[in-house]
């Protein structure tokens, strides 16, 4: 019989640096996860992503055990990344930040490509398209 669902947590955490801290402990914390055994699994399989900030969607069944899924880094980290910058505009339609290329977005769009709802690869370039304007970096040809 398969287990039923009683929670489902959707957290972004830097990868490799999961830690009980808030706002991670808390989180885990009312949703009955053991926190410790949750960072030490979580920071085992995202070592190698180098500290991007990740998307972690976790489904607590009733007998508080638990299955995690990691999504690939957040897009607007890979904008931020491309465009050499640290943080976006407060006022992205007044002031931009930086820009990247169309290639940069193409090559985005194709690594985030599983994690989007687009049908095709100019669908997902769109979607990349439009994360970069909302943080304010110009995309250029």
């Amino acid at each position: 019989m398969a287990k039923k669902i009683t929670k489902r947590v959707k957290l972004q955490i830097p990868a490799g640096k999961a830690t009980p801290a808030p706002p991670l402990g808390p989180a885990l914390g009312q949703a009955g996860i053991a926190i410790a055994e949750f960072c030490q699994k979580f920071n085992a399989d995202t070592a190698g992503m180098g500290g991007d900030i990740v998307g972690v969607k976790i489904d607590v069944y009733d007998d508080r055990s638990y299955d995690y899924r990691i999504s690939k880094p957040l897009t607007r980290v890979l904008i931020l990344k491309a465009a050499g910058i640290a943080k976006g505009s407060a006022k992205p339609n007044t002031s931009k930040v930086g820009k990247i290329t169309k290639a940069q977005v193409k090559q985005i769009a194709e690594e985030k490509m599983s994690d989007l709802n687009a049908k095709n690869i100019e669908g997902a370039m769109l979607i990349v398209a439009g994360s970069a304007r909302a943080a304010g970096v110009t995309v250029v040809d």
